[in-house]
């Protein structure tokens, strides 16, 4: 990682991956769990509120998600598990405490493999724990007074925590965890994981140690963190920032940081807590919650293929390349319209293995060019596939050029018209018809006496200007290969 006065550093990272899930309720009442677009304060009961006297019942779908989660994390599931009441005095907590989980959690004991870079690398879960979103501050600063505002919407909402194990050791590696770990969760429908809209948030424990070294370094905890880029800046900067006071003989303190994207630095924040600072007790309110195997084998049926397992699908039934494969699958709506497309018809073999990479390329290349272009997501834009088959079939036919199925792609992607329709309106059809062709061929060579007596006399790249010729007398619509075959069978019938 890193070299100070000729010792050998490396960085020690865990992260703390929070998670709002998707079910249509809060997770202690009745209250909507969808705030985002309602008025502030508009989606809350006293349970919200926490008013005196208030009783929180569980949601039991969040639990389930939790289970789901441990169980595509390789975790073992409690067989019992309980709610606990972390204490602590922040203005977005109206009643003192948060219901979470400490010594109980649903989910432990688990690891995830991934990809960083063409290596897998394999981490620890510690724990996968459910808890209340709290509400959310508003800071603001009219010029004249500075002052804040509370929406208690978000308060309740059900949230996920996923604990790993100090085992990445590079910014990049806490990044690649991170973008599998929300893949995992939109495969099995727990979260939409978007952390620019909040559903998705992390916190970074950074430390550094001598390399080899067993003991941990002093630890800091890295927050204010919204994108994944975010994550990867924040880490560098605590590696950098730790490292040089190292080298200065400064002492290092464990304390929370936030991260200022403005300035690209991370600030101290407040001392570090430690679990006994929230004075955890179990909720009065709440009894434990029996997980039997019966319900957990329920989940687990109910669990789709996972982005890992469908990656080597991928590889091992259509012949794709890792680096493809990986590409594919990181979006759960790219992954199916790909499975879509290549189950259609009935292809076995090289043409099933040819068929899968050409729609691979599409989606991956064109698809993404223009979902970058209009800055959506895929899950946002409504691709049939039925169009993706039809395009990739004409193609194969030779009807249209590569040119051609490019501009009938997207005016397909903006229209959601049919391929065949767009090209017929748009007068684009590759002509693959030799006898259609050979009269351009025939009026090419008639017309162009020095390039044939060119390549006659062996210069062979005469023949792409007459090529050359035959598109633009077709305007554009020979199959290249077909007018190629044909002006080199004339070129040859002459000698």
């Amino acid at each position: 990682m890193t070299t100070i006065a000729g010792v050998d550093y490396e960085a020690v990272i865990g992260l703390e991956v929070h998670s709002q899930l998707l079910t249509r309720s809060k997770m202690f009442c009745a209250c909507a769990s969808g705030y985002q677009d309602a008025p502030p304060n508009t989606v809350v009961c006293e349970v919200c509120m926490g008013m005196p006297g208030a009783m929180p019942v569980v949601n039991e779908k969040a639990v389930e998600m939790v289970i789901a989660t441990g169980l595509a994390l390789s975790c073992k599931i409690a067989e019992y598990t309980k709610f606990d009441r972390k204490n602590y005095p922040y203005p977005d907590l109206m009643k003192g405490y948060q219901i979470s989980q400490y010594d109980w959690p649903i989910a432990y004991e688990g690891r995830l493999a991934f990809d960083v870079e063409g290596a897998i690398k394999t981490v620890r879960i510690t724990r996968v724990h459910l808890e209340e979103d709290v509400a959310k501050l508003m800071h603001r600063d009219d010029g004249v007074e500075r002052y804040s505002l509370l929406d208690v919407n978000r308060a309740g909402v059900p949230l996920m925590e996923i604990v790993s194990e100090p085992d990445m050791r590079s910014a990049e590696e806490a990044r690649a965890y991170l973008t599998t770990i929300r893949s995992i969760l939109r495969y099995i429908g727990a979260s939409t994981a978007n952390m620019e809209e909040g559903s998705f948030r992390c916190d970074a424990n950074v430390s550094i140690r001598p390399r080899g070294a067993e003991d941990l370094g002093t630890k800091v905890e890295v927050k204010n963190m919204n994108s994944f880029r975010s994550v990867y800046n924040a880490i560098e900067y605590e590696i950098k920032r730790q490292s040089r006071m190292m080298a200065e003989g400064s002492r290092i303190v464990q304390e929370t940081r936030g991260w200022v994207e403005g300035r690209g630095v991370t600030v101290s924040q407040r001392s570090k807590e430690y679990a006994s600072d929230y004075r955890y007790f179990p909720e009065p309110d709440l009894p434990p919650i029996a997980i039997d195997r019966e319900w957990a084998r329920r989940v687990e049926q109910g669990l789709p293929e996972l982005p890992e397992a469908r990656k080597t699908r991928f590889v091992t039934d259509y012949g794709l390349p890792a680096a493809d494969a990986q590409l594919l699958v990181s979006s759960k709506a790219a992954a199916d319209l790909f499975d879509s497309v290549v189950s259609a018809g009935q292809m076995a073999g090289d043409a099933l293995r040819k068929r899968a990479k050409l729609a691979g390329n599409w989606i991956t290349g064109e698809l993404t060019r223009l979902l970058n272009a209009e800055g959506v997501a895929i899950e946002d834009k409504q691709v049939e596939p039925a169009h993706v088959v039809e395009l990739l079939d004409m193609i194969d036919a030779g009807r249209l050029s590569t040119s051609m199925a490019r501009s009938v792609f997207e005016e397909m992607y903006n229209t959601g018209g049919s391929p065949g329709e767009i090209a017929e309106q748009a007068g684009m059809s590759q002509i693959s018809d030799a006898d259609e062709v050979q009269a351009a061929v025939d009026k090419a060579v008639s017309e162009n006496p020095q390039p044939v007596a060119d390549y006659l006399g062996g210069k062979e790249n005469a023949m792409r200007f007459l090529v050359g010729q035959v598109m633009k007398a077709t305007r554009g619509k020979a199959n290249p290969q077909v007018a190629f075959e044909l002006v080199r069978e004339k070129l040859e019938s002459m000698r």
